[in-house]
């Protein structure tokens, strides 16, 4: 009886089914739900296979092998738990994480485009300001060329060119004529007109006299190129001085009645060499090609 009963306690894998009331199947169903099923082994490997997509990614979008490491941890937590949603959490964080670190990289790449395009903007703007002022100091530098070309030309146009003394005028006396006014026979030919009527140098030349002379009042006298002198009276004011250098044209004084006179008007004389007068209008004629 003792040695039925010591075989009777004796743990068999039947017996041990016996005593713990669970029947083979039902052990086997345990040791099945404790083992990680083919699905799940699926998943861990496309977890795994996420992280380590993620770790070879994180040169260029993760920070560090750490996170990585983060998304495979996420993985396994949810084979622990028998759920599939912690694989899909950490392909999703993994996905953001690269999101976020490429976000930065072309906010980066952005930035660093915007600055050289306004270094590049800068230095086309300063290149086009140093453009146009060479361009302003070239037409300046020609522009100046040209008028001193234009001057020069002007004078050696004047040496011959005449102009009329005066406008606006009538004869009121000519060369040779007598009267009571002159203390001899007249000397020149005056021009009346208003006072203060500009009175021009009938030719280019250099100013000897500007000065009161007596009788003839205000008085400027004009050396031209051949040696004839001529000589502008009776003025109310000057406009050039001793040594200036006048052209055909330019104002030396202006009518007055300065002197001997009845009334305003420009006393005219023309003397060859600095000589004698000899008769204006000839001269104005054969000289100049004017026609008073």
């Amino acid at each position: 009886m003792s040695q039925h009963r010591a075989a009777g306690n004796r743990v068999t894998p039947g017996n041990a089914v016996r005593k713990t009331g669970a029947s083979p199947r039902a052990k086997h169903r345990v040791a099945r739900r404790n083992t990680p099923s083919s699905t799940q082994i699926v998943g861990l490997t496309a977890a795994l296979a996420a992280a380590a997509g993620a770790v070879g990614f994180s040169h260029s979008a993760l920070s560090s092998p750490t996170q990585a490491n983060t998304a495979v941890n996420l993985a396994a937590a949810s084979l622990d738990n028998g759920s599939l949603s912690g694989i899909t959490t950490a392909r999703i964080q993994a996905r953001q994480l690269a999101t976020r670190d490429s976000s930065r990289v072309v906010l980066a790449g952005q930035d660093t485009n915007k600055k050289q395009a306004a270094a590049a903007a800068l230095a086309k703007a300063r290149a086009a300001k140093l453009n146009a002022t060479n361009a302003l100091t070239t037409n300046r530098a020609s522009a100046l060329a040209k008028a001193k070309l234009a001057e020069a030309k002007k004078q050696r146009e004047s040496l011959n060119r005449c102009e009329m003394m005066i406008s606006g005028y009538h004869i009121t006396a000519t060369f040779g004529q007598g009267g009571s006014r002159w203390a001899r026979k007249h000397t020149g030919t005056d021009f009346a007109a208003p006072t203060g009527t500009p009175i021009r140098a009938v030719m280019r030349g250099v100013v000897i006299s500007a000065d009161w002379a007596g009788p003839y009042g205000r008085q400027v006298q004009v050396r031209h190129a051949d040696g004839t002198v001529t000589w502008y009276n009776h003025m109310s004011k000057f406009s050039v001085s001793v040594g200036e250098t006048v052209l055909a044209g330019d104002q030396v004084g202006a009518v007055g009645s300065t002197g001997n006179v009845t009334g305003p008007h420009l006393h005219f004389e023309v003397r060859p060499g600095g000589g004698d007068p000899i008769d204006p209008m000839p001269w104005l004629r054969s000289h100049c090609g004017l026609n008073p």
